[in-house]
C-alpha cells in the first residue's frame, strides 16, 4: 500500500512538472512571436472587441450591484461605532485594489478564457490549426497572440470601468438610500483614496489578463481525444484561469503594497 502510494505521488509530480514545463514553453513561444512579423492587426482587433466590448455588460452589472452591496454591508456594521462617514473611502479603496480586478479577472477567465480554449480546442480537434502550420502559419502567432495582446490591454480598461460603476452604485445608495451626508461622503473619499490605490488594481489587471489568455490558448491547443477533450479542456481553462488569479492577487498584493 505504502509502495503504491509513493508511486502515485510520484506519478503526480512528474506529471505536475511536466505540466508545468509545458505551459512555461509555450508562454515564451507566445512572447517570441508577438514581435515577430506579420503583425495581424485584424485579428487584435477582433479579439479586442470580443473580450472588451462583449464582456462590458457582465461588468457593468457586477461592478454596480458589488458597490451597492458592499455600501450596505459597510455601512451598518459601520453605524455600529458610529464611523458610517467612512463608507465612501472604505468602499472606493476596496474597488480599486481587489473587488474590481479580482471580480473582472473571475469574470474574464469565465466567458472569456472558456472560450479561447474551445475556439482553439474546435480547430484543433478538426486539424484546421495542423492546416494552417502546413500553409506556412504559425500556428501560436495566428490564433493564441491576438488574444493574448487583447485581454492584456482591455482587462485594464475593464477594471476601471468596473470601480467607476461601482463607485456609482455606493454613491447612489450610501447618499440616496442610507441618506449620507453627500459633502461628508466626498470629502472622507478625496480625503483617504489616492491615485496609487488604482494603480494597484489596474497593474494586477495587466498580470490578470496576461494570464487568463495564455492559460486559455494554452489549454485550447492541448486539446485531445475529439469532443469530449475539448470540453474537458475548456473546464480546466476556467478553473485554472480562476485560480491563477486569485493566487497572483495575493503575490501581487504582496508585492505592490511594499511599491506603491
Amino acid at each position: 500500500m505504502i509502495t503504491a502510494l509513493v508511486e502515485r505521488l510520484g506519478a503526480f509530480v512528474l506529471q505536475s512538472i511536466t505540466s508545468l514545463g509545458q505551459f512555461s514553453y509555450f508562454f515564451v513561444q507566445v512572447f517570441f512571436w508577438m514581435f515577430k512579423r506579420p503583425f495581424r492587426i485584424k485579428l487584435l482587433f477582433e479579439q479586442l472587441f470580443f473580450v472588451g466590448n462583449k464582456s462590458l455588460f457582465i461588468i457593468m452589472l457586477t461592478g454596480g450591484f458589488t458597490g451597492m452591496v458592499m455600501c450596505y454591508q459597510t455601512y451598518f456594521g459601520f453605524k455600529l461605532v458610529s464611523a458610517d462617514n467612512f463608507v465612501g473611502p472604505l468602499v472606493a479603496i476596496s474597488l480599486a485594489k481587489e473587488l474590481a480586478p479580482v471580480f473582472s479577472g473571475l469574470v474574464v477567465a469565465g466567458r472569456a478564457g472558456a472560450a479561447m480554449a474551445a475556439a482553439i480546442g474546435s480547430m484543433k480537434v478538426t486539424e484546421q490549426v495542423d492546416a494552417l502550420e502546413v500553409m506556412g502559419i504559425n500556428s501560436i502567432q495566428y490564433l493564441a497572440v491576438p488574444r493574448v495582446v487583447a485581454s492584456t490591454l482591455v482587462l485594464p480598461l475593464l477594471t476601471i470601468i468596473f470601480q467607476f460603476v461601482g463607485n456609482a452604485g455606493a454613491w447612489l445608495v450610501g447618499v440616496k438610500v442610507l441618506k449620507i451626508e453627500e459633502a461628508i461622503y466626498f470629502s472622507k473619499l478625496s480625503e483617504f483614496m489616492f491615485v496609487s490605490d488604482i494603480a494597484q488594481g489596474v497593474i494586477k489587471a495587466y498580470f490578470f489578463g496576461l494570464a487568463i489568455a495564455t492559460i486559455g490558448t494554452y489549454f485550447g491547443f492541448t486539446v485531445q481525444g475529439g469532443a469530449e477533450g475539448v470540453g474537458k479542456n475548456t473546464n480546466l481553462a476556467v478553473i485554472w484561469g480562476m485560480v491563477t488569479v486569485l493566487v497572483a492577487d495575493f503575490i501581487l498584493t504582496s508585492f505592490l503594497v511594499r511599491v506603491l
